[in-house]
């Protein structure tokens, strides 16, 4: 063994014994010739390793055997013509899965094994699928190869939580090959996916649909808020009388003394609204109920006015423009600082004129914004001496929905209190919370045997959104009620889904779907 600055060169050579004709296998000790080879190997100590071992070339005693002469191996140690050990090669092959091409070719430089990142992915490609049995419960779900374009799916083995396979679309004739080729699955967890459960229904149809329990209850909180957006009138009036309980005499005494205006923001309601979005809202309304009016189908009107399918399908859903202009806002993001604005109001009252002290505060309390923005803010209340009084701005549609979908033990008392006015001002929202909550019993008891009955209690009521949630349902009742019932789920396929993502990440602009999918396959 020699050492050279950060190289240790390690000279060996093979015994003389008998070598085995990879041809024929007549055992051979006639020597033709011997020549070096050189192995790159793991590193010692943080330095490079390189194998010069001497191997003999020997003759073959067989006439009968194509080869005449053959070259001796070393078992275990470095397959024929491999020019590293395989022990280096397996290392190489683990750090490419976990890391990809640019990445794993810069960790290779501290393993005193550097390759070139190409190196790395070609090792990747060279290796072979994992051979796995066709799973008993099989978990699908589509994935973004290039998102809005191109869309390709992943089956998980459900019990093992380990990927099975990778298809490169997510069409339901790929998926109806795939389960046709291999037969044996007995339950498909699925989203709600029309393709997803047509695929199933055409390859496997024996098999039993289970549709997922995080997108029933998603779809039931998108129903949830179409129905809260035409109530949404008792969420200001809540406020408003909050804000007036809220009040107290002694801060109007002190403003009156010091004859201070008092400032604050007005919540523009939806019907008040004249900006450039609740115009091309309006007129969007219009022109789409006039279609529908006229017996247009919703795909013929997106193509005639330039909408997409989904809007159009928004806009005929909604029972007036003012639905649709409850969470449009004015086209612009709502600042970091908007729910921190009463604290800042209160304790400016109060006499903490500081903005840095403010901004370390309102940071105590979760905001993620700088303090220039707290400074900008507040640098009006300075130079004009207007103070602003707290003012009680009316929950968001979507805050209220969080509410009622949230669990009432879980909920803070603050949000807890402000879900219960709203509930007493309003009888249809406290009719939906019933029906909310229900579902939540249901769902998380697992007794899909009660759905048909709470679906015809949510019939009863005047909600048309869940209405159109409970028809969905219906559609697919037998995969629903089967979610609702079996144990089984969709999450480690949502794990995997996003694990891919990551894996995409890592690869920048090389992640070809051959090479997502060996890194999706093995780095598991």
């Amino acid at each position: 063994m020699t050492a050279f600055g950060l190289r240790v060169n390690l000279d060996a050579r093979t015994r003389d014994e008998e070598a085995v004709c990879p041809g024929c296998g007549t055992l051979s000790r006639r020597v033709h010739s011997r020549y070096r080879r050189r192995l790159s190997d793991t590193a010692i100590t943080g330095r490079e390793v390189v194998i010069r071992l001497r191997v003999r070339r020997l003759f073959c005693d067989n006439s009968d055997c194509d080869r005449r002469t053959f070259a001796e191996q070393v078992p275990g140690l470095a397959a024929r013509y491999a020019r590293r050990t395989s022990i280096l090669q397996r290392l190489l092959c683990a750090v490419a899965l976990a890391l990809g091409g640019r990445p794993g070719a810069r960790m290779t430089r501290h393993l005193a094994s550097t390759v070139s990142r190409m190196t790395l992915l070609r090792q990747i490609r060279a290796l072979p699928d994992p051979d796995r049995a066709t799973p008993r419960v099989l978990g699908v779900d589509d994935f973004a190869l290039r998102r809005g374009h191109h869309y390709g799916s992943i089956l998980i083995d459900i019990e093992t939580r380990r990927p099975v396979d990778v298809l490169e679309d997510r069409r339901a004739e790929t998926l109806a090959a795939w389960l046709r080729a291999h037969p044996g699955v007995e339950i498909v967890c699925r989203d709600r996916a029309g393709a997803c459960a047509e695929g199933i229904a055409a390859g496997a149809p024996h098999a039993l649909q289970v549709a997922d329990r995080w997108h029933i209850w998603h779809n039931l909180g998108e129903a949830v808020e179409r129905v809260v957006a035409r109530h949404r009138d008792c969420l200001v009036a809540v406020a408003e009388q909050a804000m007036a309980d809220a009040q107290s005499a002694s801060e109007l005494d002190i403003a009156a003394q010091q004859e201070i205006p008092v400032t604050g923001t007005r919540t523009e309601s939806p019907a008040e609204r004249t900006d450039k979005w609740a115009v091309r809202a309006r007129e969007r309304y219009a022109a789409v109920h006039a279609l529908l009016d006229d017996g247009v189908s919703i795909l013929a009107i997106g193509a005639r006015l330039g909408l997409a399918r989904g809007t159009v399908r928004r806009f005929a859903r909604a029972a007036s423009v003012e639905e649709m202009l409850v969470n449009n806002g004015t086209g612009q993001r709502p600042s970091l600082l908007e729910e921190f604005k009463p604290y800042l109001h209160q304790r400016w009252n109060e006499g903490c004129t500081n903005a840095t002290e403010l901004f370390h505060e309102i940071k105590a309390r979760g905001y993620q914004g700088g303090a220039k923005i707290v400074m900008n803010y507040l640098q009006p209340f300075r130079t004009t001496g207007h103070v602003p009084r707290s003012v009680c701005k009316p929950p968001s549609v979507r805050r209220a929905v969080t509410w009622i979908m949230t669990d009432p033990a879980n909920l803070e008392p603050d949000n807890r209190q402000r879900l219960k006015a709203i509930l007493a001002a309003s009888p249809e929202l406290t009719s939906l919370a019933g029906h909310v909550r229900a579902f939540a019993t249901l769902m998380r008891q697992l007794r899909g045997r009660e759905l048909e009955q709470w679906m015809k209690a949510v019939d009863t009521d005047d909600f048309p959104a869940l209405h159109s949630f409970v028809r969905g349902l219906r559609r697919d009742l037998d995969a629903v009620t089967a979610g609702l019932t079996l144990p089984w789920n969709s999450g480690p396929v949502e794990g995997h889904v996003n694990r891919i993502k990551m894996i995409k990440r890592q690869m920048f602009g090389r992640a070809k779907p051959d090479l997502l999918r060996k890194r999706i396959l093995l780095s598991d």
